[in-house]
């Protein structure tokens, strides 16, 4: 009997919370995302309800000025090593940039954190387009999304073979005779390609997951390209089950092109939620935190479309040229800038207003009671459009602890979420394989 197909869920930790007026709400700390204790209750709460991984997005620039709100202070890899500490099973995915780091740099602090977390580290690769953060390393302005993509593949590509030059049993710890590791099961890369130079090895030895979980963010051609051939998992932007189940398609289609079986990839798209007791208390929450950020949202809308605030007006449709356009946009996130494109050119009447009701910046948003939200959750899942979500609640941490309390006992119940943790690392409870170092494959194909 085939098992029935389990429910992933992680947790998106942006600051005070998803909702741009998120730090300025009266029930939340206003300096929460600078507080230790707040992230270690998070956590925390994260782990009771037995979700899959904390996800932290990251952003190496003050993005909107300091005037904004916290933004994303702490560098991921950092922050993740003090959760280790105050956890036991919950997976640990930070985001790191291909465009400001090194692939050893990479390697190296992932393969660390597995093994100080026993096994539950993940890195979500993203190749960044803000100028502001470019500004921060003394680089110009980004390159073409082409070259950008180019050079991830490659640094994905060195990541990997750099986890790969310990094999799983090369540490003898032999104290008698004084020898630590057999040196014949550790080798280099000697890697010499267009962006890269390194010789390696690792100086960390084979991780407990054999590799971190490696996850890719990213909606665009070259994006998916870069998912199928080397994701474990996806962190998607999709507002509709249309689109969510096209996105699906190509990527399970492009995954098998690059020789890797169809269900590879864990598809998890961010999913907003404001969360009441009933969804009448659920919209006076959304109304509330929207009064709060006021004009802010509509010139968040305009940054992620790539124009300027002056094209949107709060009560008229998307700019006819801007829905005509079938060009990429020069800057920015093109997944992002797609999701609220589709939704406009599905239905033209849609005002600006209308759109903030259906997403926020770039992901689906649900505003309603436990029940609606598990409906939505369990509709997508049922349907193949993803392998779960990535929990993106408007405020923390009151978000996170209602949906805890109040959704995951409705998701157990209809039998498509864990009660529990079965296993003890982040492969574990994706259901992702361990994978065998590419160098001993090569070793047992050449003695074949």
């Amino acid at each position: 009997m085939t098992p029935r197909r389990q429910l992933h869920l992680g947790y998106n930790v942006l600051g005070d919370g998803m909702h741009p007026a998120a730090w300025r709400a009266p029930y939340t700390n206003p300096v929460g995302a600078l507080d230790p204790d707040q992230w270690t209750h998070v956590a925390r709460v994260a782990e009771r309800g037995t979700l899959d991984a904390i996800f932290l997005a990251d952003s190496p620039s003050l993005m909107g000025g300091a005037e904004g709100g916290p933004g994303l202070p702490f560098e991921p890899t950092v922050l993740l090593s003090h959760l280790a500490a105050v956890t036991e099973r919950i997976g640990l995915v930070g985001t790191v940039s291909t465009s400001f780091d090194q692939p050893y740099n990479v390697a190296r602090r992932f393969a660390s954190l597995d093994h100080l977390s026993r096994g539950r580290a993940g890195w979500n690769v993203v190749t960044s387009t803000d100028a502001s953060a470019a500004a921060n390393f003394g680089s110009a302005a980004h390159g073409a999304r082409d070259e950008r993509y180019a050079r991830a593949e490659e640094f994905v590509d060195v990541v990997n073979a750099l986890w790969d030059t310990w094999d799983d049993d090369a540490i003898v710890a032999d104290q008698a005779g004084g020898r630590f590791a057999d040196g014949g099961r550790v080798r280099p890369i000697d890697h010499h390609g267009r962006h890269f130079d390194v010789a390696g090895p690792l100086n960390v030895p084979r991780t407990p997951q054999g590799r971190p979980v490696v996850l890719q963010a990213g909606g665009s051609p070259a994006g998916l390209e870069l998912a199928a051939r080397t994701a474990d998992a996806v962190f998607a932007a999709q507002a509709s089950l249309e689109d969510a189940l096209a996105y699906t398609t190509d990527l399970r289609r492009r995954t098998v092109r690059h020789g890797r079986p169809a269900d590879s990839i864990r598809v998890l798209p961010g999913l907003s939620f404001v969360l009441g007791g009933t969804e009448e208390e659920a919209r006076r929450r959304n109304d509330e935190l929207n009064e709060i950020a006021g004009e802010d949202r509509l010139g968040t809308l305009a940054w992620q479309l790539g124009i300027d605030v002056t094209e949107l007006s709060w009560e008229a449709p998307l700019p006819d040229w801007l829905l005509d356009t079938t060009e990429l946009s020069t800057a920015g996130s093109q997944g992002s800038r797609e999701i609220v494109l589709n939704l406009a050119r599905r239905d033209r009447s849609l005002t600006a207003r209308q759109l903030l009701e259906r997403v926020i910046t770039w992901h689906r948003l649900v505003v309603g009671s436990p029940e609606q939200l598990a409906d939505a959750i369990e509709t997508w899942f049922v349907a193949g459009a993803v392998d779960g979500f990535n929990l993106m609640p408007d405020v923390n941490p009151s978000g996170l602890e209602a949906f805890v309390e109040h959704v995951v006992p409705i998701l157990r119940r209809r039998g498509i979420f864990r009660h529990e943790y079965e296993g003890t690392t982040l492969r574990d409870h994706l259901g992702l394989a361990r994978p065998t170092s590419a160098r001993r494959v090569a070793r047992t194909a050449a003695a074949a």
